[in-house]
């Protein structure tokens, strides 16, 4: 049966990935976005909704299908302001979480990030971990979290530390064994993929998948 899926994140690395995936897919009828501009993309599939995410209660009746795959994420580079930056990156998924459960969304899909971690110091760990605990708090009978380490794949944006970073994965990752596999890098189209191929299984729980487990997924 084809199902009906929305997506956050939708212009991003693996938003962008994973909304070709289920345009292209017969088992998906019908793929929402939400998006702060149009993407400039037709598809009978498709429906676009423009927002700013500045008021979420308008969006409620929306987050309503099968599945729901949040691939929101900031950087602070883009989002220096931290309480914006948490409005983004915990807030709107969490409460998204919410609406899915009291619509009955039978799935969440939510990308994270490696070492996430509530009680962490470090901002971004902890808040990546705080939206990870929340989610789960949802009544939502299958929960996917997605930890990806560094991501490999093109950028609409030029970051330099990260590219010097890739670079020197490319040397490192063959040395990364054992549990340490999961520190390599991962490709963007990797993580989309893992995302949409659990989101045809139909399990129920929830899931969390380290780097190093999402290229299994594949």
């Amino acid at each position: 049966m084809s199902k009906k899926a929305i997506l956050l994140g939708a212009s991003g690395l693996i938003g962008s990935c994973l909304l070709e995936l289920l345009l292209a897919s017969d088992r998906f009828s019908s793929v929402i976005i939400f998006v702060r501009k149009p993407l400039g993309l037709k598809n009978k599939k498709l429906t676009e909704v423009v927002t700013d995410f500045s008021e979420l209660s308008k969006l409620k009746e929306l987050i309503n299908g099968d599945i729901v795959f949040s691939c929101l994420g900031s950087t602070k580079s883009k989002t220096p302001d931290l309480r914006e930056y948490r409005r983004i990156d915990h807030d709107i998924p969490v409460t998204i979480a919410k609406y899915a459960e009291e619509n009955h969304v039978a799935q969440f899909h939510l990308v994270s990030s490696l070492g996430a971690n509530s009680n962490a110091s470090n901002f971004y760990s902890k808040m990546k971990g705080e939206t990870e605990d929340d989610i789960k708090k949802a009544s939502i009978s299958s929960i996917h979290i997605y930890q990806p380490s560094l991501l490999r794949g093109k950028r609409k944006e030029d970051r330099f530390l990260e590219k010097i970073a890739l670079q020197i994965t490319k040397v490192i990752d063959p040395l990364l064994v054992g549990s340490l596999k999961k520190y390599r890098s991962i490709e963007i189209e990797k993580v989309a993929q893992a995302m949409f191929n659990q989101s045809l299984k139909e399990q129920k729980g929830i899931y969390t998948y380290p780097s190093d487990q999402i290229k299994e997924l594949v």
